[in-house]
């Protein structure tokens, strides 16, 4: 039986990570679903925000799905050194699975067109897939030193690095509309520069995907005035993570925004919003980014594309009927659950 460790975490995680858990258990009963620690609440219970425990429950996952990490801006886990910090919990989960390319479908549903901050008419033609690759750059290169007056990090690409998250994103060109724009900044970064000829050079291996490339200031700008023209995105990590909670806001909500990282072994998939401590154990956090997030984890993992489409569609339709409080509705978390598990 495949099986999924399942990670909670921190703030909300447990509430939306227990609603996806819901529906898998109704779609995909056959998983067998393994609860461990990560982030701020692995600290306090093992003294490492991605502990040796975790680590070996991971040898043999199919998945692993994430909740959220860390905790309010004043929490004490902000405070402790860098490494033990519950964000670092997170980049070395990354690093240990080998997920180097994150993918963050972003599309306004049917019917929640007046939710953006985009004009309805705009609004509507959001339907654009992000991938970022997301083991390179600023985040990871060794390259970094931090004095009292001085601090400095690099970016640094290898063409492999790139070649391999690129790949990622001409499948799913492939699969979509058959665009693609690859974002850089190559009038003034070398790395940059790099990029472009990589993806340039790949792209003489898919001649049905039409590619472009465009500076990630002038896509920032995009996004927000004509975001129908994108169909996939792609983009190195630190430029990624930017663009991607940009573009995150379109929809109306960073509670209906799934993602998966992808690599070469396990995936992991989880929503793209924060814990929200304010909110958290009140049974009021929006769980569908969580649900449909499970329903990638179904597609890329598992090869169980009916279930997941099936997730998705009855998603919609219980977003239509039992809108939460982030929605402009009144639905708990169990509620809009429950209509998720009903629609199915």
């Amino acid at each position: 039986m495949p099986k999924v460790i399942v990670l909670p975490g921190d703030g909300i995680g447990p509430e939306v990570v227990g609603a996806a858990l819901e529906v898998l258990r109704e779609v995909a009963p056959d998983l067998t679903l393994e609860e461990c620690r990560l982030g701020g609440c692995a600290y306090e219970a093992e003294g490492d925000p991605f502990p040796a425990s975790t680590q070996a429950a991971l040898a043999d996952a199919d998945a692993a799905l994430l909740g959220t990490v860390g905790g309010a801006p004043d929490s004490p886990w902000n405070t402790l050194p860098r490494p033990l910090r519950p964000e670092s919990g997170l980049l070395r989960l990354r690093q240990h699975l080998g997920v180097y390319a994150n993918l963050r479908p972003v599309q306004v549903m049917p019917g929640l067109e007046h939710l953006s901050p985009l004009r309805p008419e705009i609004a509507a033609g959001v339907d654009l897939l992000i991938v970022r690759e997301l083991l390179g750059g600023a985040y990871f290169d060794p390259r970094r030193e931090k004095g009292a007056e001085a601090a400095f990090n690099t970016i640094g690409y290898a063409a492999d690095e790139i070649e391999r998250a690129a790949e990622h994103a001409f499948g799913a060109a492939q699969q979509r509309r058959g665009r693609l724009t690859s974002v850089d900044k190559a009038n003034v970064l070398e790395v940059s520069e790099l990029w472009r000829e990589v993806v340039t050079a790949q792209a003489a291996n898919y001649p049905e995907v039409q590619v472009n490339h465009e500076y990630v200031d002038s896509v920032a700008t995009l996004l927000v005035t004509r975001p129908e023209r994108y169909d996939v995105i792609l983009t190195e990590n630190l430029f990624g993570d930017i663009l991607s909670d940009l573009a995150a806001v379109l929809p109306g909500s960073l509670g209906l925004m799934p993602s998966a990282s992808l690599g070469e072994g396990a995936g992991l998939y989880e929503p793209i919003h924060g814990s929200a401590p304010d909110i958290a154990g009140q049974g009021v956090a929006n769980p569908a980014g969580t649900i449909l997030s499970a329903a990638m984890l179904l597609r890329f993992s598992l090869g169980r594309s009916a279930e997941a489409e099936r997730v998705e569609a009855a998603v919609r339709a219980a977003l239509a009927q039992a809108p939460t409080r982030d929605l402009g509705g009144t639905a708990s978390t169990a509620e809009l659950t429950a209509a998720v598990v009903r629609a199915l």
